[in-house]
C-alpha cells in the first residue's frame, strides 16, 4: 500500500500527532520500506473504566488517538487503535444517581465490575458490560473504529501470565522507583507539619496505596522473595471475590503465593504460574501493558502529568522492568458541560456521549474534539449555546464549500464529517437548528404542523418530507423536550389577550395594522423578517429597506419595543423563538384573530 507524505499543515494538531506518531513507529522498526511494503502496524490506546456512566470527559481519551489515527489510516498505514476496557477493576463505591442502583450495591465493593450486577432492569449481565455497551453504541455512531479488550478476559485467561510473573520477580525493583515518589517523613521536619512546612515529594496516590496497605506492604522492599515486603499483585479472594486481601508471602521458583482476605477471613496458597484470578496494580498494569501491545500512541488526562503520578512513574517502570518504550501522547484537558466542574464517572447524572448524540449529530459532536487541540478545555452545550454552536458549524459548512475556510478549519470540518472509511451519515437539508427548535417548541412535535411550517420557510423549495430535515430534526426535538425547561417553553395563547389589545395607543395600532397587511405577500422566513423588523421604520418615515447605517438608534428601541409587544400577544410573555418563525407556525389565520384583527 502507498504511504502519503506528511502532512505540511502547521496549524492542524491532529497532522503534526500523526507525524510524531509515523516517525516513532519507524523508528520503532527500522528497515520499513518507503513504498510501506514493510510498513509496521501503528498502534494507539485508550483505556475507559466502566465503573459508571462513561461521560463526555472520559470521550476525550478516545477521541484524541481516534483522530490521530485515522489520519494515519488516510495516508495509507495499518492502525490499531485499542480501547482496554478496564472491567476488571474494582468496584470502588455505589455512583450516586444511576437508575436501577441503591444502597444494598456497596456489599459488592471490592469485586470486579464484571462479578457486580448490572441496574436493576437492565439487560446486560454485569456492571461492566451494563456501562460498556451504551458507549460502544455511541462511538460505533460517532465512526470510531477500535479494537475493544477485556481486561477480565486478558487476566482471566492467562494472557498475563508472564508479564505477571516478571513483575513479581522483579517487585523490589518496582518498589524502589515508587519508593522515589512516596511522601518521605523526615522527623526533623515532622514537627513543621501545619507551620508551612513543604512535603519533600508528591503523596503516592490511591491505587498506590491501595497496593501497599492491601499486601500488607513495608516501606521498603529488597525483592528477595521473603515474606512481607510490597507484591505488584492482588488477588481476588476466591471466596468473597473481594481484593480486600493481604499477600502473606510469595516464593520466586514455585511461583506459590499465599493470601488472606481481611474482608472475609478466608485464606489459601495458590500456584501464580496457575492462578488467573488478580491482577497487577494500576501503576503496574499501565506500563506491563504498553509493552505489550507495543502501544506508540496514547493521550492521558492532565491529572496524570505531576511527579508521582501513574504516566510519569509508568515511564520508568515501562523502560526499567519491561523492557519496553512509553508511548508518545498529549496530557488532555478536561471536559466541561454547561459550567459544570470536572467530571467524575463514578458519580451518576453526568452527561455521557450518548445523551450528547440525542441533541446534535454525530459530525457536531467530533466537531467540537477535533477543533481543539487536547490541552485546550472546552465545554460542550446541553442548553441554548447548543443553537449558537449549530450557527457556528453551518457558517464553516458554507465557507468549506465555498472554498473560504481557514486550513485548520476545514481539516477539523473533513475530520468531524467523515473518516477514513466514508462520510458520517449527515441531514441532506440542514435547515437552521435553532429554526428547528423554534418549530418543535410550538408545534409539539405533530409532523402536519412541522412540515406546514417548515415548507413556509422557503415557499419556492417546500419539503417534500420531514426526512429531508432528520436527523437534524429529531435532535432539536429531543433538545426541546429534554433539556428545556418546562417554564421556558413556547404556549401559544388560545384566545385573544382583549384587555391589552383595548388598551393600545394609535401607534402601536397602526403598526400592528401593517404588519397585518403585509403577511400574504411576505408568508416567507425571510419576507416576514423583513416585514417585522422594516415596521418601526416605517412607521419612523424610514424605507422597510434602509440599512442600519441609515437609521437613528431609536429605532432599535422601537424595534424591541415593537416585538415585545408582539409576543405578548401570541405567547403570553415578552420573549420567545425568533418572531418571523413564530409568525409561521402560529399560521396567518392565527395570527389575524390572536393581533385584533
Amino acid at each position: 500500500m502507498p504511504i502519503v507524505a506528511q502532512s505540511t499543515d502547521t496549524t492542524d494538531w491532529v497532522s503534526r500527532y500523526a507525524d510524531e506518531v509515523i516517525a516513532e513507529s519507524e523508528r520503532r522498526a527500522p528497515g520499513a520500506k518507503d513504498d510501506g511494503a514493510a510498513a509496521p502496524v501503528v498502534v494507539v490506546a485508550s483505556g475507559l473504566s466502566p465503573s459508571g456512566p462513561i461521560h463526555l470527559g472520559n470521550l476525550r481519551e478516545v477521541m484524541t488517538p481516534h483522530l490521530v489515527a485515522d489520519e494515519i489510516r488516510r495516508r495509507g498505514y495499518e492502525v490499531r487503535h485499542l480501547i482496554s476496557w478496564d472491567d476488571y477493576d474494582r468496584y470502588r463505591k455505589v455512583p450516586a444517581g444511576v437508575p436501577g442502583v441503591d444502597e444494598s450495591w456497596a456489599e459488592h465493593i471490592g469485586k470486579p465490575l464484571t462479578s457486580v450486577p448490572a441496574p436493576a432492569g437492565s439487560a446486560y449481565p454485569n456492571w461492566a458490560e451494563h456501562f460498556k455497551a451504551a458507549m460502544a453504541e455511541a462511538l460505533t455512531e460517532l465512526g470510531v473504529e477500535y479494537d475493544g479488550i477485556s481486561q477480565t478476559e486478558q487476566y482471566t485467561s492467562g494472557a498475563y501470565r508472564e508479564q505477571i510473573l516478571h513483575a513479581m520477580r522483579h517487585r523490589g525493583d518496582i518498589d524502589a522507583i515508587l519508593d522515589q515518589y512516596r511522601t518521605k517523613k523526615d522527623p526533623a521536619k515532622a514537627g513543621q507539619a501545619g507551620k508551612g512546612g513543604a512535603k519533600q515529594q508528591k503523596p503516592v496516590d490511591e491505587a498506590e496505596l491501595e497496593a501497599a496497605e492491601g499486601s500488607g506492604a513495608a516501606s521498603e522492599d529488597d525483592g528477595s522473595g521473603g515474606s512481607g515486603g510490597y507484591y505488584p499483585y492482588k488477588p481476588y479472594c476466591g471466596q468473597c471475590e473481594k481484593d480486600l486481601t493481604t499477600v502473606v508471602s510469595y516464593d520466586d521458583e514455585s511461583t506459590e503465593l499465599v493470601y488472606t482476605c481481611t474482608a472475609c477471613g478466608f485464606g489459601e496458597t495458590v500456584k501464580l504460574s496457575e492462578f488467573n484470578r488478580g491482577k497487577l496494580v494500576w501503576k503496574v498494569d499501565w506500563p506491563m501493558r504498553w509493552a505489550y501491545e507495543g502501544v506508540i500512541f496514547e493521550p492521558s488526562g492532565v491529572d496524570h502529568s505531576s511527579p508521582g503520578s501513574s504516566f510519569v512513574v509508568g515511564g520508568q517502570i515501562v523502560r526499567q522492568i519491561f523492557d519496553g518504550v512509553q508511548p508518545i501522547g498529549p496530557m488532555y484537558a478536561f471536559v466541561g458541560i454547561s459550567g459544570m466542574a470536572k467530571m467524575s464517572s463514578s458519580k451518576g447524572g453526568v452527561p455521557t456521549p450518548a445523551d450528547a448524540l440525542k441533541i446534535m449529530e454525530a459530525p457536531l459532536l467530533r466537531w467540537l474534539y477535533a477543533r481543539r487541540k487536547p490541552n485546550q478545555s472546552f465545554k460542550i452545550a446541553f442548553d441554548q449555546e447548543i443553537q449558537r454552536l449549530y450557527d457556528e458549524w453551518d457558517k464553516l459548512e458554507a465557507k468549506v464549500a465555498d472554498g473560504a475556510a481557514l486550513p485548520a478549519d476545514a481539516s477539523a470540518h473533513s475530520r468531524a464529517v467523515r473518516t477514513a472509511a466514508g462520510e458520517l451519515p449527515r441531514t441532506p437539508r440542514p435547515m437552521p437548528y435553532r429554526t428547528l427548535a423554534s418549530v418543535a417548541d410550538i408545534t409539539a412535535g405533530a409532523e402536519d404542523q412541522t412540515l406546514r411550517i417548515l415548507s413556509d420557510l422557503d415557499p419556492s423549495a417546500p419539503l417534500a418530507s420531514l426526512d429531508e430535515v432528520r436527523p437534524r430534526l429529531d435532535r432539536a426535538e429531543n433538545w426541546i423536550t429534554t433539556q428545556v425547561p418546562a417554564e421556558a417553553r413556547t404556549v401559544v395563547r388560545a384566545e385573544p389577550d382583549t384587555e391589552l389589545l383595548s388598551s393600545l395607543d394609535d401607534e402601536s395600532r397602526e403598526s400592528l395594522r401593517l404588519l397585518l397587511e403585509g403577511l400574504d405577500s411576505h408568508w416567507s422566513l425571510d419576507g416576514l423578517t423583513h416585514l417585522v423588523y422594516g415596521v418601526p421604520k416605517v412607521r419612523a418615515g424610514f424605507s422597510a429597506d434602509a440599512t442600519a447605517k441609515e437609521l437613528p438608534p431609536e429605532i432599535k428601541v422601537a424595534q424591541r419595543t415593537f416585538f415585545a409587544l408582539l409576543y405578548r400577544l401570541l405567547v403570553t410573555r415578552e420573549t420567545g423563538p425568533r418572531l418571523p418563525t413564530l409568525l409561521l407556525a402560529v399560521g396567518a389565520g392565527r395570527v389575524r384573530k390572536l393581533l385584533g384583527a
